[in-house]
Parts: structure tokens; C-alpha cells; sequence
């Protein structure tokens, strides 16, 4: 009998590792996520701040390991960023003017192409935000960025341009951050 609560204390002690969550920032991050039929393991995750205050979590998900920001953007694959908000100063016209920021950095000034698509996204950060909320944008090949806000999709954003934009906003030459771009990258 004893035996047996030891094998069942070990079993319940090594699979419960094995679902664990990685934790940033005093958030519990999943450790995969899915795309498509496709399920996606934690890259890396970081903290954007702003004069040391903590603004919100970001988490790339992709299917292998990938250190380069550049490569990550380029290709056409499966792959998602979580962002879950942590401060309750982050509001919809904060949000909406950082990511056109984000997109001008990422584009290098030159969002015409994807104009018409950054509209369409800048639309979700247009209704209330709130401390807690999630955001996981969901790129598959072939749909495009599902936009999810609290497990609930908002909008779907077609196109790989779009993507490359988006994605660059924080893994770019010019990112949001350099500290919240390495941890996405697990430096």
C-alpha cells in the first residue's frame, strides 16, 4: 500500500510539472497555445514597461524555439502573442495610439500596404480595457490574425503583410521595447 501512494505521489508530482504554467510578471502564462490545428509552445515572454511602471505581459507562442525577431516576423507559420494587461492606466486611446506607434516602427514609416488591415485591428482597442483583460492575436497561414480578447474572437485580419507589421511591433528592428523583445525571444 505504501508503495503504491509513493508511484501515485510521484506520478502526481511529475505530470503536474508537465502542465505548469510559466509565470512573468505575477501572470501564469500557458505554457502552449493553439493555432489552427496547430499547437504552439511558449517562445519567451517579457514585461513592457513605461517609467517602471508595468503596463502589460507579452508572450510569443510558436512551433519550434526562435531567438530571431526577424525571422519570427518573415516567415509564414503558425504562431500567436498573448498580452495580458496588467495596469489599470492603460486605457483605448492609450492602447490605439501606442500600436499605430508600433505599426509606423515595424513598417519603418511605411504602413500604406497594410493600411486598410491596421484599421481593421486598431478597431478592437477602440472598446474599454481593463486591468486582466487578454488579448492573444492568432496568425495562421491560411486565415489570417484572429484577434481573441478574453477567449472571445473580435476580428479576423487577413493577409501575411499584416502579420509582419503586427508581429514586428515588438519584435522588429524598432520594437516596443528591447527588454520585452528579448524575453518574447527567450534571451
Amino acid at each position: 500500500m505504501k508503495t503504491k501512494l509513493l508511484l501515485l505521489s510521484l506520478s502526481l508530482v511529475l505530470f503536474s510539472g508537465l502542465s505548469s504554467a510559466a509565470k512573468v510578471g505575477g501572470v501564469s502564462l500557458p505554457e502552449t497555445l493553439t493555432a489552427g490545428d496547430q499547437t504552439l509552445m511558449l517562445n519567451g515572454a517579457g514585461i513592457r514597461k513605461k517609467l517602471f511602471i508595468k503596463l502589460y505581459v507579452g508572450a510569443l507562442y510558436l512551433q519550434e524555439k526562435n531567438k530571431s525577431g526577424a525571422a519570427i516576423s518573415e516567415v509564414d507559420a503558425p504562431m500567436a502573442i498573448r498580452l495580458q494587461i496588467v495596469s489599470s492606466l492603460i486605457n483605448s486611446k492609450k492602447m490605439e495610439k501606442a500600436t499605430r506607434e508600433g505599426f509606423e516602427n515595424s513598417t519603418h514609416d511605411n504602413t500604406q500596404l497594410v493600411k486598410t488591415e491596421i484599421e481593421q485591428f486598431i478597431k478592437v482597442f477602440r472598446k474599454p480595457i481593463s486591468e486582466g483583460d487578454v488579448y492573444d492575436l492568432v496568425y495562421t497561414p491560411a486565415g489570417g490574425t484572429e484577434v481573441i480578447k478574453n477567449k472571445q474572437s473580435i476580428t479576423m485580419v487577413e493577409g501575411l503583410a499584416f502579420k509582419k507589421a503586427l508581429f514586428g511591433i515588438w519584435l522588429s528592428d524598432r520594437p516596443a521595447q528591447e527588454n520585452l523583445k528579448d524575453g518574447m525571444l527567450g534571451r
